[in-house]
């Protein structure tokens, strides 16, 4: 086995030190290019995630009958309440039209007043499991 001299062992740590802070590696501009449409893709997505949780929150009934009907009701709700999201339900045999997405009974019952003058048969549901 052999021993390196002093010096040798100096020059190539000095070296070694030398490299080190002149090495890089990474540079630290980063550039994200992103496509329009996935910010809609996103929104899309946190609106399916939101009626995943079905089971928590109250929805106010508008229609219940044939699909046709049920398409003309969702788009005749949408113009008149375009803060509330609609969606469209089969349970069979008829299609039904929920609307809202309250968390609390109170939230739901004051928009049930103000739907119930376009709507007489809306009624205040919890969806079950």
């Amino acid at each position: 086995m052999r021993i390196i001299p002093i010096q040798k062992a100096l020059f190539y740590s000095f070296a070694l030190c030398i490299m080190t802070i002149n090495s890089k590696a990474q540079d630290r501009k980063v550039t994200i290019t992103q496509d329009p449409k996935f910010e809609q893709l996103l929104n899309e997505k946190r609106k399916i995630n939101a009626s995943i949780a079905v089971n928590e929150r109250y929805k106010i009934q508008i229609f219940s009958g044939d699909a046709e009907k049920a398409k003309k009701a969702l788009n005749e709700c949408q113009q008149n309440f375009a803060d509330l999201d609609g969606t469209i339900i089969f349970n069979t045999p008829n299609y039904k039209v929920w609307i809202g997405n309250f968390k609390t009974r109170i939230e739901a019952e004051r928009n049930l007043i103000d739907i119930k003058k376009q709507y007489e048969n809306a009624l205040l549901i919890k969806p079950q499991k």
